[in-house]
């Protein structure tokens, strides 16, 4: 079985104590994504320019990692973590995260959403 890959996680603990300019968050978002297989690779890359602003220009995204398991084409997972809700909120609208989602959405076959807090924060 081959392995999950997810670029951006090399100690999850390191980051979600403290990440970019030592901000901390407990307010974590998961979305599992299906995604049309002709599609496949341009979903990945707005995908990860969508991310790659959401950590660069919103100061209430702690993480956001982009993660694909080669042993399921087509899925890609998120996990986010965000300061509180409120970023989470503020993430949502967002100009980058609107045109990214306007762009993508005919290519999303599936989509869920999980919204979960660290365990002993």
């Amino acid at each position: 079985m081959a392995a999950a890959s997810c670029p951006d996680i090399q100690d999850l603990h390191m980051h979600t104590t403290a990440d970019k300019d030592g901000a901390t968050g407990t307010f974590v978002v998961t979305v599992q994504f299906g995604i049309a297989p002709q599609h496949y690779a341009s979903f990945m890359l707005e995908m990860l320019i969508n991310a790659k602003k959401s950590r660069e220009l919103e100061p209430g995204c702690v993480v956001f990692d982009v993660c694909e398991d080669p042993a399921r084409p087509g899925e890609v997972f998120l996990y986010e973590i965000y300061k509180d809700a409120a970023a989470f909120e503020q993430h949502k609208r967002e100009t980058h995260f609107l045109e990214f989602d306007r762009v993508v959405a005919p290519w999303v076959t599936s989509k869920t959403i999980r919204v979960l807090s660290l365990a002993g924060q």
